[in-house]
């Protein structure tokens, strides 16, 4: 098998402080004309965790915890971090690894699917970190998807029951079982995957189903809905809202709720005011009793799901997925997943 001799965790990173935050914004928003006062409406979103996204605690945690597993598992690689829009960014990554001698890297990032921003993006960052470190750089390999590892399905499905066990006396069998991802424009889904054909959705729907079967058993009912829509009214998002099916469910004589954000592998900020500020007021504005299930975070399970996704590539070991989608993002050819364009994605 191929010989690698370092892991890098990518990821998209987050402000440390109240001073971070609109810079780390003009990032994440670069070259799609997004008014400062918008940018200035988010940044709120933040300061109210004082400025400081929990994404960043929780890469540590998540390295941490990878350093235990891959000691157990004889996985002798040296580890580094990255993120897109935020220190310690990619680029100094790979110069700090080219510096070290790194050759030839497997890459974890923290977005389990297919789509321009999932998947693509990431290995333009990838990509440009090379030609920024210049002469030397290390080759990068990412790992694939894994939104239907064993590991990481049975996380999310840990946490969702964590959250039934919350809910008052007698909610828990009645209450419906709501998945959110990060919604994305409707030309972004359709253009994701090999075949341009709407991979995105299809894998978050395909989560969703595992972790709601591994709950309730087979045919277990479930809503697949979407969260954190930033762009303008008139260019189509996936739909429907969370806050907006709340209302529906409510309307139905639905009583209680647990809402699980499968579509995000951490508890970031957009996880944290969606869902625990939000959505959770539109819940008690209706009357709904809500939980909200953790991510996967470092979970054990989703812990050794990683382990065994760099033993796939280090020992050729027998890929492990669920579901019927098949395995996906091993060599992604060139015009997969291509970049919106600005009017899509604009906010």
């Amino acid at each position: 098998m191929a010989d690698y001799d370092a892991f890098l965790l990518l990821s998209f990173g987050g402000p440390e402080g109240p001073e971070d935050v609109m810079p780390f914004l003009r990032n994440v928003t670069r070259g799609r004309g997004i008014p400062e006062e918008r940018l200035t409406a988010v940044a709120e979103h933040y300061q109210h965790l004082r400025g400081v996204s929990p994404i960043n605690a929780g890469n540590r945690e998540l390295l941490a915890a990878l350093g235990v597993e891959f000691a157990d598992r004889g996985i002798d690689l040296p580890m580094y971090w990255g993120n897109r829009n935020w220190k310690p960014y990619v680029a100094d990554a790979v110069r700090h690894m080219r510096d070290d001698g790194v050759q030839r890297a497997l890459v974890f990032t923290t977005s389990a699917t297919a789509s321009f921003s999932a998947c693509r993006q990431y290995r333009g960052d990838l990509a440009q970190a090379r030609a920024v470190a210049g002469e030397g750089a290390p080759e990068l390999e990412k790992l694939r998807h894994f939104f239907d590892h064993p590991g990481f399905v049975a996380a999310n499905a840990d946490g969702v029951r964590t959250a039934l066990e919350s809910l008052p006396t007698g909610q828990a069998g009645g209450a419906r079982l709501v998945f959110t991802a990060h919604s994305i424009p409707v030309a972004m889904n359709d253009t994701s995957g090999p075949q341009a054909n709407g991979l995105y959705a299809a894998q978050q729907r395909e989560t969703a189903r595992l972790v709601a079967e591994s709950v309730r058993g087979t045919d277990a009912a479930f809503d697949l809905v979407w969260q954190s829509r930033s762009g303008p009214p008139g260019v189509p998002w996936l739909e429907p809202d969370v806050n907006e099916h709340l209302r529906a469910l409510a309307a139905s004589g639905v009583t209680a709720a647990v809402v699980s954000p499968t579509g995000f592998v951490a508890d970031h900020v957009e996880v944290v005011w969606d869902l625990d500020v939000e959505a959770q007021h539109t819940a008690a504005e209706l009357g709904l009793s809500y939980a909200r299930a953790p991510a996967a975070g470092t979970h054990p399970a989703f812990v050794a799901a990683i382990g065994q996704l760099v033993e796939e590539r280090l020992h050729g070991t027998e890929p492990l997925a669920l579901g019927s989608l098949g395995l996906c993002g091993i060599d992604c050819p060139l015009g997969c997943c291509p970049a919106p364009s600005r009017a899509a994605v604009a906010s």
